[in-house]
Protein backbone atom coordinates (compact mmCIF):
# COMPACT_ATOMS: atom_id res chain seq x y z
CA UNK A 1 0.00 0.00 0.00
CA UNK A 2 1.39 3.23 -0.98
CA UNK A 3 1.12 6.84 1.15
CA UNK A 4 2.20 9.38 -1.23
CA UNK A 5 2.88 12.44 1.26
CA UNK A 6 2.57 16.29 -0.36
CA UNK A 7 3.45 18.87 2.48
CA UNK A 8 3.73 18.32 6.11
CA UNK A 9 1.14 15.94 7.48
CA UNK A 10 0.00 15.33 4.34
CA UNK A 11 -0.98 12.35 2.88
CA UNK A 12 -2.87 10.36 0.33
CA UNK A 13 -3.67 6.71 0.91
CA UNK A 14 -3.94 5.42 -3.07
CA UNK A 15 -6.19 2.69 -4.09
CA UNK A 16 -4.89 -0.82 -4.82
CA UNK A 17 -4.51 -3.38 -7.49
CA UNK A 18 -2.64 -6.30 -8.69
CA UNK A 19 -2.00 -4.84 -12.58
CA UNK A 20 -0.84 -2.07 -14.55
CA UNK A 21 -2.51 0.03 -17.10
CA UNK A 22 0.06 2.21 -18.27
CA UNK A 23 3.25 2.70 -16.45
CA UNK A 24 4.64 5.60 -16.94
CA UNK A 25 3.23 8.95 -17.73
CA UNK A 26 5.88 12.25 -18.36
CA UNK A 27 5.52 15.42 -18.50
CA UNK A 28 2.63 15.88 -15.83
CA UNK A 29 1.82 18.01 -12.86
CA UNK A 30 -0.05 16.23 -9.80
CA UNK A 31 -3.05 17.27 -8.14
CA UNK A 32 -3.85 15.43 -4.77
CA UNK A 33 -7.24 14.68 -3.01
CA UNK A 34 -7.02 14.66 0.56
CA UNK A 35 -9.21 12.96 3.16
CA UNK A 36 -10.48 14.94 5.69
CA UNK A 37 -13.18 13.68 8.52
CA UNK A 38 -14.98 16.13 9.93
CA UNK A 39 -17.09 14.68 12.76
CA UNK A 40 -19.55 12.80 10.82
CA UNK A 41 -19.07 14.29 8.13
CA UNK A 42 -16.05 13.41 4.77
CA UNK A 43 -14.32 16.64 3.31
CA UNK A 44 -12.40 17.00 0.42
CA UNK A 45 -9.21 19.18 0.06
CA UNK A 46 -7.67 19.33 -3.46
CA UNK A 47 -4.53 20.55 -3.66
CA UNK A 48 -4.37 21.79 -7.27
CA UNK A 49 -1.63 24.45 -7.15
CA UNK A 50 0.61 22.51 -9.81
CA UNK A 51 -2.11 22.11 -12.24
CA UNK A 52 -0.55 23.29 -15.24
CA UNK A 53 -2.83 22.88 -18.33
CA UNK A 54 -0.35 21.73 -21.07
CA UNK A 55 0.67 18.73 -19.25
CA UNK A 56 -0.59 15.51 -18.20
CA UNK A 57 -2.37 15.89 -14.87
CA UNK A 58 -2.41 12.34 -12.30
CA UNK A 59 -4.61 12.47 -9.91
CA UNK A 60 -4.10 11.11 -6.96
CA UNK A 61 -7.07 10.95 -5.02
CA UNK A 62 -7.53 8.87 -1.45
CA UNK A 63 -9.20 5.61 -1.87
CA UNK A 64 -11.54 6.36 0.94
CA UNK A 65 -13.19 9.43 0.12
CA UNK A 66 -16.72 9.03 -1.02
CA UNK A 67 -17.56 8.91 -4.80
CA UNK A 68 -19.67 11.84 -5.00
CA UNK A 69 -17.73 14.23 -3.64
CA UNK A 70 -14.41 13.72 -5.68
CA UNK A 71 -16.62 13.48 -8.90
CA UNK A 72 -17.80 17.15 -8.11
CA UNK A 73 -14.28 18.43 -7.71
CA UNK A 74 -12.85 16.25 -11.07
CA UNK A 75 -15.68 17.94 -12.85
CA UNK A 76 -14.12 21.37 -11.74
CA UNK A 77 -10.97 20.99 -12.22
CA UNK A 78 -11.85 18.89 -15.48
CA UNK A 79 -13.98 22.29 -17.08
CA UNK A 80 -11.09 24.23 -15.91
CA UNK A 81 -8.47 22.31 -18.26
CA UNK A 82 -10.94 22.48 -21.24
CA UNK A 83 -11.40 25.99 -21.28
CA UNK A 84 -7.49 26.79 -20.74
CA UNK A 85 -6.08 28.92 -23.20
CA UNK A 86 -2.84 26.79 -22.33
CA UNK A 87 -4.60 23.52 -23.26
CA UNK A 88 -2.35 20.99 -24.89
CA UNK A 89 -4.79 18.84 -27.12
CA UNK A 90 -2.35 16.21 -26.55
CA UNK A 91 -2.09 15.72 -22.82
CA UNK A 92 -4.16 13.37 -21.08
CA UNK A 93 -5.79 13.03 -17.47
CA UNK A 94 -4.97 10.15 -14.97
CA UNK A 95 -6.25 8.25 -11.75
CA UNK A 96 -3.17 7.13 -9.95
CA UNK A 97 -3.01 3.53 -7.97
CA UNK A 98 -0.58 1.25 -6.45
CA UNK A 99 0.70 -1.87 -8.47
CA UNK A 100 0.69 -4.45 -5.59
CA UNK A 101 2.20 -7.10 -7.33
CA UNK A 102 4.47 -4.97 -9.36
CA UNK A 103 4.99 -1.99 -6.24
CA UNK A 104 5.19 0.87 -8.44
CA UNK A 105 2.42 3.83 -9.29
CA UNK A 106 0.05 2.65 -12.05
CA UNK A 107 -2.04 4.84 -14.15
CA UNK A 108 -5.56 4.84 -15.59
CA UNK A 109 -6.59 7.14 -18.37
CA UNK A 110 -10.15 8.93 -17.75
CA UNK A 111 -9.55 12.14 -20.11
CA UNK A 112 -12.41 10.91 -22.66
CA UNK A 113 -14.93 10.26 -19.61
CA UNK A 114 -17.62 12.47 -18.93
CA UNK A 115 -19.74 12.35 -15.77
CA UNK A 116 -23.59 12.87 -15.19
CA UNK A 117 -24.32 13.36 -11.75
CA UNK A 118 -27.86 11.53 -12.01
CA UNK A 119 -29.46 9.41 -12.65
CA UNK A 120 -29.97 8.43 -16.90
CA UNK A 121 -33.05 8.68 -18.58
CA UNK A 122 -35.48 6.25 -18.91
CA UNK A 123 -34.47 5.17 -22.63
CA UNK A 124 -30.93 4.99 -21.90
CA UNK A 125 -30.06 1.06 -21.09
CA UNK A 126 -27.85 1.49 -18.13
CA UNK A 127 -25.79 -1.04 -15.21
CA UNK A 128 -25.47 0.49 -11.98
CA UNK A 129 -22.70 -0.99 -9.95
CA UNK A 130 -23.52 -1.28 -6.27
CA UNK A 131 -20.57 -0.42 -3.44
CA UNK A 132 -21.33 -4.05 -2.42
CA UNK A 133 -20.32 -6.01 -6.03
CA UNK A 134 -24.28 -5.92 -6.79
CA UNK A 135 -25.06 -5.24 -10.55
CA UNK A 136 -28.37 -3.64 -10.74
CA UNK A 137 -30.50 -3.54 -14.32
CA UNK A 138 -33.88 -3.07 -14.68
CA UNK A 139 -35.73 -4.99 -12.04
CA UNK A 140 -32.73 -7.27 -11.93
CA UNK A 141 -29.92 -8.22 -9.36
CA UNK A 142 -26.93 -10.16 -9.80
CA UNK A 143 -23.36 -10.58 -8.63
CA UNK A 144 -20.52 -8.41 -10.85
CA UNK A 145 -19.08 -11.52 -11.40
CA UNK A 146 -22.04 -12.30 -14.02
CA UNK A 147 -22.01 -9.50 -15.42
CA UNK A 148 -19.74 -10.65 -18.47
CA UNK A 149 -21.81 -13.55 -18.87
CA UNK A 150 -24.91 -11.38 -18.99
CA UNK A 151 -24.05 -8.80 -21.33
CA UNK A 152 -23.01 -11.59 -24.10
CA UNK A 153 -26.93 -12.37 -23.90
CA UNK A 154 -28.21 -9.15 -24.63
CA UNK A 155 -29.59 -8.05 -27.89
CA UNK A 156 -28.26 -5.30 -29.98
CA UNK A 157 -28.06 -2.32 -27.71
CA UNK A 158 -26.25 0.50 -26.23
CA UNK A 159 -24.94 0.08 -22.29
CA UNK A 160 -23.43 2.75 -20.01
CA UNK A 161 -22.27 2.50 -16.90
CA UNK A 162 -23.67 4.03 -13.81
CA UNK A 163 -22.27 3.73 -9.88
CA UNK A 164 -23.41 3.88 -6.57
CA UNK A 165 -22.55 7.98 -5.71
CA UNK A 166 -22.11 6.19 -2.06
CA UNK A 167 -18.77 4.14 -3.21
CA UNK A 168 -15.80 4.72 -2.22
CA UNK A 169 -13.11 6.11 -4.49
CA UNK A 170 -11.25 3.22 -4.06
CA UNK A 171 -13.88 0.27 -4.72
CA UNK A 172 -14.53 3.06 -8.10
CA UNK A 173 -11.08 1.93 -9.06
CA UNK A 174 -11.75 -2.11 -8.62
CA UNK A 175 -14.51 -1.36 -11.04
CA UNK A 176 -13.07 0.13 -13.21
CA UNK A 177 -10.20 -2.49 -14.14
CA UNK A 178 -12.56 -5.30 -13.72
CA UNK A 179 -14.70 -3.88 -16.68
CA UNK A 180 -11.45 -3.78 -18.54
CA UNK A 181 -11.31 -7.38 -18.05
CA UNK A 182 -14.57 -7.96 -19.54
CA UNK A 183 -14.20 -9.87 -22.64
CA UNK A 184 -17.58 -8.95 -24.85
CA UNK A 185 -18.05 -11.15 -27.57
CA UNK A 186 -22.25 -10.75 -28.50
CA UNK A 187 -22.62 -8.51 -31.74
CA UNK A 188 -24.36 -5.46 -31.82
CA UNK A 189 -23.58 -4.66 -28.27
CA UNK A 190 -21.91 -1.66 -27.78
CA UNK A 191 -20.52 -0.20 -24.56
CA UNK A 192 -20.18 3.27 -24.51
CA UNK A 193 -17.55 4.76 -22.07
CA UNK A 194 -17.24 8.41 -22.61
CA UNK A 195 -19.85 8.95 -20.59
CA UNK A 196 -20.86 7.65 -17.19
CA UNK A 197 -23.28 8.21 -14.36
CA UNK A 198 -23.02 8.79 -10.49
CA UNK A 199 -26.27 8.64 -8.59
Amino acid sequence: MLLMSCGKDKEVLLPVAQETIVAEVKDHSPIYFFFNANEKDTLVEVNRNNSISSTNWLFNIDKRLPLRKVILEIKKLQNKKDNSAHKNEASENYFTYTDTVKKNLAFIPFTEIRYKLEKPDFNIRHFYLDRNDLVHYDELVFSKNQLEEFINKMPNTRLYFSYDKGMSFGKYIEYKLFLKKLNITQKGVTIKTKREYIY
